[in-house]
């Protein structure tokens, strides 16, 4: 598969060491490591990722930094935590792959309590249902799991280089015309060993949300 998957990192070792191997075979995985002070950047070249370094901070840098990386036709993105199953992209990428959705994206379906803090699921309800109601976005969640093609993102311009990247991409996706798809995804508890910058605590929550009101329009 022509398939580049980008998954930002800070401080991801222990996830990684298990997240690597469930990737399909096919898929090459570039790791965007954003300031980590563990053994990210080993755990992933170990197996067989390629590293790039982003040292500004932010998870759009981290994106961005991977999405330069890529060289692929189809580029996937999703967080190195352990929360998703990289398996659980491959219909994503046939919905690109074969034209019917210009961005196809993942909605979050929580495995087992707690896995979903209720401040992060409240935040993220409300930014949704605004982009739902103001523009018109065709998705319930964020996609925190996405694929597109790379030539088309990197026209879109997305320019916010810290948390609010997801909801700026979603807007200028929508006022574009891009078609999307959307499937169920797992999200799973994150791995043992990392904490959330987003979901870890309301602080974080709160953060997240500044970043994401700063790119609503």
């Amino acid at each position: 598969m022509d398939v580049d998957l980008v998954l930002p990192c800070r401080d991801e070792a222990p996830a990684l060491a298990a997240l690597l191997p469930e990737v399909p075979d096919g898929i090459r995985v570039i790791v965007a490591d954003n300031g980590s002070r563990d053994a990210t950047a080993d755990v992933a070249r170990r197996l067989g990722a390629t590293v790039v370094v982003e040292d500004r901070p932010g998870y759009g840098a981290a994106v961005h930094a991977g999405l330069l990386a890529a060289t692929a036709d189809l580029v996937a993105f999703m967080d190195g935590d352990g929360s998703f199953d990289p398996v659980e992209l491959l219909p994503l990428i046939d919905d690109v792959r074969s034209g019917r959705a210009d961005l196809a994206v993942g909605r979050r379906r929580p495995t087992g309590r707690g896995t979903w803090p209720w401040h992060a699921r409240a935040g993220n309800a409300l930014i949704v249902a605004w982009l739902r109601r103001r523009i018109g976005l065709p998705a319930h969640d964020i996609a925190p799991m996405r694929v597109c093609r790379r030539a088309d993102l990197l026209a879109l311009g997305v320019e916010d280089r810290r948390f609010g990247y997801p909801v700026e991409l979603l807007q200028k996706a929508t006022r574009a015309g891009w078609r999307f798809s959307e499937h169920d995804v797992s999200y799973r508890p994150r791995a043992e060993g990392t904490k959330s910058k987003v979901s870890g605590s309301v602080r974080g929550t709160l953060r997240t949300a500044r970043d994401f009101a700063r790119v609503l329009s």
